[in-house]
């Protein structure tokens, strides 16, 4: 489909992993937001948790961030009943995500291992890109998304770190910054 970029949703995506290496780690948790690309409006998400197959795999780290434990996972959904809602949720969209490379990695892996057929656009946008052109001159000293959200006025994402939260906390960077052409 030849769709024009301002009819294409906006599929603003966080997930949660065991570990930092798709392939190896697992996506625990994805939390996806369709924003309509005109008035920057949400019209619908998804929030999984998703069983891990290998949850050994899990390193501290992970745990520290995302506190993963099996007791609240154990109704978690399996990942290609997660990446089924995920395909059908971002049907020609735009993947957005604050940190793209990693997010992107665990979801492009996701549909590798299930075979979901990924329907989204081919193009991925960064939120700190936009981050450093709006906010380097103006003081910002780093990129991740505390620092950018405090900048901009924005409590920063609550502990432990959800897909949805995370979901939603880029919502905010993005639309904040968004804004700022519009002053």
């Amino acid at each position: 489909m030849n769709l024009k970029l301002l009819d294409r949703p906006l599929i603003i995506t966080d997930v949660e992993t065991t570990g930092l290496y798709a392939g190896h780690h697992e996506i625990i948790e994805i939390g996806a937001l369709v924003v309509d690309p005109k008035d920057f409006q949400i019209k619908s998400s998804i929030d999984f948790k998703v069983k891990p197959e290998h949850p050994r795999r899990i390193t501290r780290m992970a745990k520290s961030v995302n506190g993963y434990n099996a007791r609240d996972w154990k109704d978690a959904v399996g990942l290609k009943e997660a990446m089924q809602s995920y395909a059908a949720l971002s049907k020609d969209g735009l993947f957005l995500a604050y940190n793209v490379a990693f997010d992107w990695s665990f979801i492009a892996d996701g549909f590798r291992k299930t075979g979901v057929k990924n329907l989204m656009d081919y193009h991925r946008l960064d939120i700190p890109s936009l981050a450093y052109d709006k906010l380097a001159l103006k003081g910002l000293e780093k990129l991740s998304a505390d620092a950018v959200s405090v900048f901009l006025g924005l409590p920063p994402e609550v502990r432990p770190h959800r897909a949805l939260n995370g979901a939603m906390q880029a919502y905010n960077i993005f639309t904040k910054l968004i804004l700022l052409n519009r002053l």
